[in-house]
């Protein structure tokens, strides 16, 4: 391996984090010649399934895994990232209305964007995948001018894909 990435992953407690982690510490994500620092943030009652998660992945054996970061502090977790992917945020329960889950998560993203403004590399790629996706990169992004507009994704066409599979 030639170069080196800091990926974090916010919600990696969860399922979907779960699936990615794989893809990204075996080089199918970003190559085979990218090492791979991991830096996965949930919240605090999670840290038992994070140390389970490293202890699963180290026994892994990737070769391209270099280190593991777990915890709950984003101002630790969000230095000098290069890339990150938002997959956590607060879950639609029955009866929540649209505006209810924007607000709650509208905080959380708020808070992310400013860590990572402060803490983060100028250059990094932000993925978004918490919904309401469009919503939480907007809330993101206008809190971080540090990163240009650019360098932040929503999976907004994930909808589209999971409803035309329905079909």
């Amino acid at each position: 391996p030639t170069s080196e990435l800091t990926v974090l992953i916010t919600g990696a407690a969860g399922n979907l984090a779960y699936q990615l982690l794989p893809m990204l510490c075996s080089g199918e994500v970003f190559g085979p010649d990218i090492n791979i620092n991991l830096n996965l943030l949930d919240l605090e009652q999670c840290n038992g399934i994070l140390k389970a998660i490293k202890c699963e992945l180290e026994d892994c054996g990737f070769r391209l895994l270099k280190e593991i970061n777990i915890g709950s502090s984003a101002i630790e977790l969000f230095k000098d990232v290069d890339v990150a992917r938002f997959m956590g945020g607060f879950p639609r329960k029955p009866g929540m209305e649209r505006i209810d889950l924007i607000q709650i998560n509208g905080v959380i993203f708020k808070y992310h964007g400013q860590i990572l403004n402060t803490y983060g590399k100028s250059t990094c790629k932000c993925l978004v995948v918490a919904n309401p996706v469009n919503t939480n990169c907007l809330i993101l992004q206008e809190n971080c001018p540090n990163i240009p507009k650019e360098n932040f994704t929503a999976l907004t066409n994930l909808g589209v894909k999971r409803a035309k599979n329905q079909v």
